[in-house]
């Protein structure tokens, strides 16, 4: 076990060691929030209190004490220190780790508002394992600064560190305190450890302006956000086997993208939620996953899906192409719709998924919703699909468009059965089948027709009935 006696604060370009248990001179920092114009969390804007319009937040001013934690048996706390990232709010750590650090067994607590039990920053490389990270209290100040930031969080990394993580257990039960969090040029690796968040307003393992975080074989539970998430500024998310459960109501998915996010080899799971949301021009790929969703939003004007496309006011994600795919592995939505797509363009790539509806009997809605401007918020949509089986039916309203391609692939279900609407593409392919549940209404079909089989209903096409 590696134990170092000094530890090191950057104010400004300075640089300041205080032994373990003195304490530091107390700094009082104004947050530099970048935005004026967005919300608080991603999640919370399109399930929970979701609202087409932006919310204003102010910049604040956010003061710590200084207070050491106290100094216990086999318990890093150490002095309570201040470390500021070159673009974020400032926020305090209750350890702060040093360049070449391998941590074995110890504890970690944090327990002051805006206060990380673990915090990582600069140009260094340390690991901790066998370890337990703890943030037991100590609500943020802010919710957008521990949304975007990561200020609060049980583990922080920023800057350019790199920390390792190995069969630990992290818990955070404070208010707006996530699990773990990679931010900037910080990059984490965490494997074979638990992630358990039980506070309001965090998810379980996050990255957010521009952060990596690599993670293989973990337990993660999160009951208020996604187990799995992004937020503002995005950066790479990739998961390798485990399970990750999302407990709680309506906007806590178990997967929420506003960045670049392959999970493989995992159990994803929803349990009163959407199983994925995707924001704006990011992207969620699945190999070989099992996952569940469970759509219960109550709000008003909602629909009910396990997989939304979508972009909303916050400014958390660019405008531009939603990109699902799905490569093997088996999707279960129990209420709503398979997939929904709305106020975006989106790309859904299927490649041999096994896909089970909801009593909805519904795959796909393109439309408009609640969020963009009445009038230009519909969908544009884009699937594929590759050795694949579909059913259900797909609607599409007439602000809206979708492609659907098939390749060796099945379809059984009816399209805008109600009449015509939007402008519809399809697109069979050698070897690719459609068997029709009901009259179907698109805008141009490619392919031969002799691929349709009618059973009793009627196709029409750009107007014209052709079968």
């Amino acid at each position: 076990m590696k134990r170092k006696m000094l530890t090191a604060l950057l104010i400004g370009g300075s640089i300041m060691l205080t032994a373990c248990g003195e304490n530091t001179n107390t700094v009082d920092a104004k947050e530099s929030s970048s935005a004026t114009e967005s919300v608080t969390s991603s999640e919370t804007d399109s399930e929970q209190e979701e609202s087409a319009d932006a919310a204003s937040s102010e910049s604040s001013e956010n003061k710590h004490s200084g207070k050491n934690s106290e100094s216990k048996s086999k318990e890093k706390s150490g002095s309570k220190k201040k470390s500021e990232s070159s673009d974020s709010s400032t926020t305090a750590a209750s350890s702060t780790l040093q360049d070449g650090d391998e941590i074995t067994g110890e504890t970690y607590t944090a327990t002051e508002s805006d206060e990380s039990a673990v915090d990582v920053s600069g140009d260094i490389t340390a690991s901790i394992s066998g370890s337990t990270i703890q943030k037991s209290s100590g609500d943020a100040t802010s919710a957008d600064d521990s949304s975007f930031y990561g200020v609060n969080a049980a583990v922080r990394v920023y800057g350019s560190a790199t920390l390792t993580i190995k069969d630990s257990k992290i818990t955070a039960d404070a208010e707006n305190a996530t699990g773990v969090f990679a931010y900037e040029s910080g990059t984490i690796y965490i494997s074979d450890s638990t992630v358990d968040v039980t506070g309001g307003g965090a998810g379980g393992i996050q990255v957010a302006g521009g952060g990596t975080l690599y993670a293989n074989n973990l337990t993660v539970t999160s009951a208020s956000k996604a187990a799995i998430r992004s937020d503002r500024g995005g950066g790479t998310l990739v998961v390798d086997g485990g399970t990750y459960t999302a407990t709680g109501s309506s906007g806590c998915p178990a997967i929420y993208s506003t960045a670049e996010i392959t999970v493989s080899n995992a159990d994803c799971i929803s349990e009163t939620s959407r199983a994925v949301i995707i924001e704006g021009k990011n992207s969620v790929t699945l190999n070989d996953c099992t996952l569940t969703g469970n759509d219960q939003s109550t709000k008003e004007g909602s629909i009910k899906a396990n997989v939304l496309l979508y972009q909303s006011a916050s400014g958390d994600a660019d405008d531009g192409t939603s990109v699902f795919t799905m490569n093997g592995g088996s999707m279960t939505s129990n209420s709503g719709a398979m997939f929904y797509c709305t106020n975006t363009a989106s790309i859904i790539n299927l490649n041999n998924a096994d896909l089970t509806l909801s009593d909805a009997g519904s795959l796909l809605i393109v439309s408009s919703g609640r969020w963009g401007k009445d009038g230009s918020n519909g969908g544009d949509c884009t699937m594929n699909a590759t050795d694949q089986k579909l059913e259900g039916g797909i609607t599409v309203d007439e602000i809206s468009s979708l492609e659907i391609n098939l390749s060796d692939s099945t379809y059984e279900g009816a399209i805008n059965e109600d009449g015509a609407a939007g402008n519809v593409t399809v697109n069979l392919n050698d070897g690719s089948t459609w068997t029709l549940t009901g009259d179907s209404y698109i805008s141009d079909f490619e392919g031969d027709l002799d691929s349709i089989t009618a059973n009793g209903h009627h196709l029409y096409v750009n107007g014209k009935q052709v079968l």
